[in-house]
């Protein structure tokens, strides 16, 4: 990430510690001393990868809050876990908040901070000619989950670009399967590009030889977005500021 990104996370982490903390000690019943975290195994979740690693959560919310965490491989997975209460914080990207505060009962998706700004990027397969957004049509793009932040951005982009995915009468293929599954379809030359977050950005351009066409931030005014998001399920936020 660059420099601005890890600021985001440090103002991010802090935003964290203060809101949870300052509810969860304010509150003396052992059932609201539980904390049930949501994050991926990315870089641009480094706020709850490093804050669990080091136990720099556990310092801050002191010894009687008890901290589970739940690793996913995409936003919509998570909202689907904060949706049946199964967990109470998540770190998701804007997409999956968005549509899961629209589609919640009662909108059930509150969003306390930003957590990171860029971390992803479009890749090209070594094979495959895409110079440009003109280059798109007829060819097999992979994204994570249907939904997800990098699935949204890519489809956004192809409305912009005058194109459309093949399931809305275009010609552009879109596969929405997990990372690991892009990386296994990139090795055989089964897709020509994939919209991905770091670190798998960087894995297939390094590992596998692939293109960056560019980073996403890239088409952000002042080259700035809110890649990842703290979100709480809104049931438990009321409940720990009683």
């Amino acid at each position: 990430m660059k420099s601005r990104s890890v600021i985001s996370v440090i103002i991010g982490g802090i935003i964290f510690l203060s809101v949870v903390g300052v509810a969860l000690n304010s509150s003396n019943a052992s059932d609201e001393n539980k904390l049930r975290i949501a994050y991926f195994p990315n870089i641009g979740h480094a706020i709850a990868i490093v804050g669990m690693e080091k136990g720099f959560f556990e310092t801050s919310l002191g010894n009687t809050t008890q901290i589970e965490t739940r690793v996913f491989d995409s936003g919509p997975q998570a909202i689907e876990s904060l949706f049946a209460n199964s967990i109470d914080l998540a770190y998701v990207g804007p997409g999956p908040a968005i549509n899961g505060f629209l589609n919640s009962e009662n909108h059930n998706v509150k969003i306390l901070a930003g957590a990171a700004s860029g971390g992803a990027s479009f890749i090209v397969h070594p094979l495959s000619e895409i110079n440009s957004a003109s280059d798109f049509a007829g060819k097999k793009i992979a994204a994570p989950q249907i939904g997800n932040t990098q699935d949204v951005s890519l489809r956004y982009y192809l409305s912009e670009n005058g194109l459309k995915s093949a399931e809305k009468g275009g010609s552009v293929v879109i596969y929405n399967i997990p990372n690991p599954d892009i990386y296994t379809l990139f090795v055989k030359g089964d897709i020509d590009g994939a919209w991905v977050a770091e670190p798998w950005a960087t894995i297939l351009e390094t590992e596998l030889n692939g293109k960056r066409l560019f980073h996403e931030e890239e088409l952000w005014p002042n080259q700035e977005f809110a890649s990842v998001l703290l979100i709480a399920n809104t049931n438990f936020v009321e409940k720990i500021l009683q």
